[in-house]
C-alpha cells in the first residue's frame, strides 16, 4: 500500500499493537510520541506522585515508546504540543471548573491535539493518515463519507470520547483496534515479547497522569470551606472543602455521617451554588436527583445532513453509563435540546453523546437542565 501513516506512539500496549497491525497490513508506519503537559512550567505540584522522582512518568513513557518502536520496527518521532494543550484543552477545563460544571478534557483533547494538532504535524510532514490506539471504528460509505460506529470490544469501546471530532478529522484517522478486543491486544503484546506488553494502562486527566485529583485542581483553584445542605430540609449536615472539587451524583468522600433524622449514612451531590459556595446533597431517592430535558451547546454532528424533524435516538451521559433513549431536537451548533423520561444525575458541563444503534452520531456539552415543567434547574 506504501501509505504513510503517522500513528501516536504513547508508551502504552495498545499503541503498540496498532503499530504492529497497521505495519503488517502493509503501511509506512511512523511512530510519534506526543508530550503534552510540564508539570513545573504548567505548576503542577500537590497532588503529583511523581514530583520528585528522578525521571517524570511522561519521560519514562517515552523511553517505553522508543523502546517499542524498536522492537516492531518502526522510526520514532517525539512532538511537543503542551502550549496547544494548555490553551484549547486545559483553560477549557479549568473555566469549567470555575463555573461549578463538570468537564471532560479527554474529549476536547482528542478533538483539539490528537485530531488537530497532531494531524496538522502529520500533514506538514507529507503523511496520508493519522492512527490512534483508540477503540473505535470508522465506516466510510460510497460516497466517501466517514462515519464513527462503536469497537467490538465494548467495554472498552471509545467512541464517547471521540463524540466531538469532525468527519474530516475521522476520515484521516485508522483504528487499528476497532475489530479486536483488550484480551487479544495482550496477546498480541506477548507473543511479539514486546516489553510493555504487561504494562498497566495510564489512567487519570489526559497527557497529565495519575493525580490526586482535588490536591491537583488545587494548584489552580484554591479550596475554600462551605456549608453542605440537605437540599430537601436545607439543614446544613457538614462541611465541604472547597465546592468546586465535587461531581453530581458523587457519593463518597463526602464525610457526612450520624446525623440524627436521617435514615442512613449514604448521600449523594445533587447540585452546587458556586456564587454561595454551597454543596447540596440529598438521600435516594429525592426528586432532586432527576432532570427531564437539558440545553447541549458545541454540538457537534458526524452526520451528512443536520436533522430537520426531532430524532428518537440514544444518548450516553458519562463514558461508563448505558445509552439512554431521548428525544434530540437540532437548533444549531450552539443550541440542542434532549428530552427524556426522568434520568438521575445528568449534570451540567458533561458531555451528552449520541448514538443510532452502534453509530456514534456525536454529542454536545449540557449548557443547562430542566424540570418536569420546563422550569430551569439552577443547581
Amino acid at each position: 500500500m506504501n501509505k504513510k501513516v503517522l500513528l501516536g506512539l504513547s508508551g502504552g500496549v495498545d499503541s503498540a499493537v496498532s503499530a504492529y497491525l497497521l505495519k503488517k497490513q502493509g503501511y509506512d508506519v511512523t511512530g510519534c510520541f506526543m508530550r503534552n503537559w510540564d508539570s513545573i512550567t504548567n505548576n503542577d505540584i500537590l497532588g503529583n506522585p511523581t514530583l520528585n522522582d528522578s525521571k517524570c512518568s511522561q519521560e519514562l513513557d517515552y523511553d517505553d515508546a522508543v523502546k517499542t518502536a524498536q522492537e516492531v520496527g518502526i522510526p520514532i518521532m517525539r512532538v511537543d504540543f503542551i502550549k496547544e494543550y494548555w490553551d484549547y484543552v486545559f483553560s477549557y477545563f479549568l473555566d469549567e471548573y470555575k463555573e461549578g460544571r463538570t468537564p471532560n478534557p479527554d474529549v476536547f483533547c482528542n478533538k483539539y491535539i490528537k485530531f488537530e494538532s497532531f494531524r496538522k504535524f502529520a500533514y506538514d510532514h507529507g503523511f496520508d493518515y493519522i492512527a490512534m490506539g483508540h477503540y473505535a471504528k470508522k465506516v466510510v460509505d460510497e460516497d466517501g463519507f466517514a462515519y464513527l460506529y462503536k469497537a467490538d470490544d465494548r467495554n472498552k469501546d471509545q467512541s464517547y470520547f471521540l463524540s466531538q471530532i469532525s468527519e474530516e478529522q475521522l476520515a484521516s484517522c485508522l483504528f487499528p483496534l476497532a475489530s479486536i478486543t483488550k484480551t487479544e491486544v495482550r496477546e498480541i503484546a506477548s507473543k511479539l515479547n514486546l516489553s510493555i506488553a504487561k504494562k498497566k494502562d495510564s489512567t487519570g486527566v489526559c497527557f497529565i497522569g495519575e493525580r490526586n485529583f482535588k490536591q491537583f485542581l488545587e494548584n489552580y483553584l484554591p479550596s475554600k470551606r462551605g456549608d453542605i445542605v440537605d437540599i430537601e430540609s436545607k439543614k446544613v449536615v457538614g462541611q465541604h472543602s472547597g465546592v468546586l472539587y465535587y461531581t453530581v451524583g458523587q457519593h463518597r468522600g463526602l464525610n457526612i455521617g450520624g446525623i440524627q433524622g436521617y435514615k442512613d449514612d449514604k448521600w449523594f451531590v445533587v447540585g452546587k451554588d458556586v456564587k454561595k459556595n454551597i454543596l447540596y446533597v440529598g438521600q435516594e431517592p429525592n426528586p432532586y436527583m432527576y432532570s427531564y430535558s437539558c440545553l447541549l451547546t458545541k454540538v457537534n454532528l458526524i452526520m451528512k445532513e443536520k436533522p430537520h424533524s426531532d430524532l428518537e435516538i440514544n444518548a450516553k451521559f458519562r463514558y461508563r453509563g448505558k445509552d439512554m433513549p431521548v428525544r434530540f431536537k437540532y437548533v444549531s451548533e450552539n443550541e440542542a435540546y434532549l428530552y427524556y423520561p426522568g434520568y438521575k444525575y445528568v449534570a451540567k458541563g458533561q458531555i451528552a453523546v449520541l448514538y443510532d444503534g452502534d453509530r456514534c452520531l456525536g454529542g454536545g456539552v449540557i449548557k443547562e437542565i430542566f424540570n418536569e415543567d420546563g422550569t430551569k434547574i439552577p443547581y
